[in-house]
């Protein structure tokens, strides 16, 4: 995968930019995270999806990164954070499928992105050593895990967020459109 949008499939009215030649930092992948989906048009299409499907996934912890799981014992609820790296990192604008009107990159939750970094809330199941069993991500088998925290529904959860383009279209469709 080069990361380039044409390996994604540009659509009609999407934006494309030239990639500086060199990244700005790097990660220390901690596992991988382990899923039914092999293949983008089987993955949900949202954590809400995932969650939704009931489908039990894995996370395998690097051994190096094992001791960090310690004090999970007990937490239902974690924050992945993951690195799609089969996702395109050059779309600026995009036409999700499923709306068909253009929005920023950032106004989305696309996997395409400069920096393919999606995250997670998913139900944990339980640990065995080094492996998580959870449900609710929605990333390919395999993909690469960046990061883990712990879910504090008192800070995490905010009932009366909203996004403009979704309150709008919302708006126009009536009270079915969500």
């Amino acid at each position: 995968m080069t990361g380039a949008a044409g390996d994604f499939g540009v659509r009609p009215g999407e934006v494309t930019v030239d990639l500086p030649a060199q990244p700005d930092a790097g990660l220390y992948f901690i596992g991988r995270i382990r899923t039914p989906w092999t293949q983008r048009a089987d993955c949900p299409k949202n954590a809400g999806e995932a969650l939704a499907r009931q489908d039990v996934c894995t996370v395998e912890i690097d051994p190096p990164f094992r001791p960090a799981l310690q004090g999970l014992e007990g937490t239902t609820h974690l924050w992945l954070l993951y690195f799609m790296d089969q996702a395109p990192r050059n779309l600026v604008v995009q036409v999700p499928r499923r709306s068909g009107t253009a929005h920023g990159t950032f106004a989305l939750r696309s996997p395409a992105r400069p920096n393919p970094i999606a995250l997670s809330a998913v139900r944990l199941l339980g640990i065995d050593g080094g492996t998580l069993t959870v449900i609710g991500p929605d990333c390919l088998d395999g993909t690469p895990l960046i990061d883990i925290k712990p879910y504090f529904a008192s800070t995490d959860c905010h009932p009366d967020a909203t996004v403009g383009w979704r309150r709008e279209r919302a708006d126009t469709a009536g009270p079915a459109a969500g």
